[in-house]
């Protein structure tokens, strides 16, 4: 009977374990107002705008304040944990992006939707890039401008 060889299993630790550490090394603390800033976003399904999650704290009744939102989106981008997702003359909107596959996206520009789309030729060309390099790819991101 041949040995099946089983898939490698990457363990990614919990964001907030992550997120702490960072902000511990920059000297910061994790809040319960920060916590509850990630919260909202690893509950957040595809891309989201600060504006949105402002006011979807307010409406759970958690008192975090507009600034510590702002810094705190900024503290994550940092951190790698999300990644700002630009829209030609509009508001930047962001997605969460730490320990889940890379979203390559088609933005169209007349409607503002943001169309998921996996490309594997292209992390196959990052990773080989990659290797080539003696590294190991984290992340990529690719954004499609287009319009109808």
């Amino acid at each position: 009977m041949a040995e099946t060889e089983l898939p490698r299993i990457e363990i990614v630790e919990p964001l907030c374990a992550v997120f702490r550490r960072r902000l511990k090394s920059e000297g910061a603390k994790y809040t319960p107002e920060r916590a509850q800033v990630l919260d909202a976003i690893i509950r957040t399904e595809g891309l989201f705008e600060v504006e949105a999650l402002i006011d979807e704290l307010r409406h759970s009744r958690q008192r975090v304040s507009k600034a510590t939102v702002y810094r705190t989106i900024r503290l994550l981008l940092d951190a790698g944990i999300i990644q700002r997702v630009p829209f030609e003359g509009e508001t930047d909107r962001y997605q969460l992006v730490y320990g889940r596959r890379p979203h390559d996206l088609i933005i169209r520009t007349d409607t503002g939707e943001a169309i998921p789309v996996t490309v594997p030729e292209l992390e196959a060309i990052r990773d080989r890039l990659c290797a080539e390099r003696g590294l190991r790819a984290q992340s990529h991101r690719l954004h499609i401008f287009a319009s109808g």
